[in-house]
């Protein structure tokens, strides 16, 4: 199911607004991406962008073209490894927070070892 325009002005609003749901948007991007659910990542990543620091803006930090970042980021895309950790420093550095991973005590506790 498609998206409407309305849903997406919707978010943008909604993340511009709410500092929480704005990084649960970047939280659940990443998840899921690490889950493999790639397609569903780039959806959130561009709602992400969209709504705080806009592709143009993001391909200035990056010294790239804005069309190729959305289409990086677009159905057919397929971004690099390269480009797409360099996307969320990026925005780490706009937002102001740090990224970080379960410390390996942490993994050991939720995989129950």
């Amino acid at each position: 199911m498609a998206l409407t325009r309305d849903f997406r002005k919707t978010v943008v609003e909604r993340a511009q607004k709410d500092p929480e749901f704005r990084i649960g948007l970047l939280e659940d991007s990443i998840d899921e991406f690490l889950s493999g659910e790639i397609g569903v990542a780039k959806i959130l990543m561009r709602d992400y962008i969209n709504a705080t620091i806009a592709f143009p803006e993001l391909a200035n930090h990056l010294h790239k073209n804005s069309k190729t970042l959305q289409k990086m980021l677009g159905p057919n895309g397929n971004p690099t490894m390269n480009n797409f950790c360099a996307i969320l420093k990026a925005i780490q550095k706009e937002e102001g927070i740090e990224l970080h991973t379960l410390s390996s005590q942490s993994l050991k506790k939720r995989s129950g070892n």
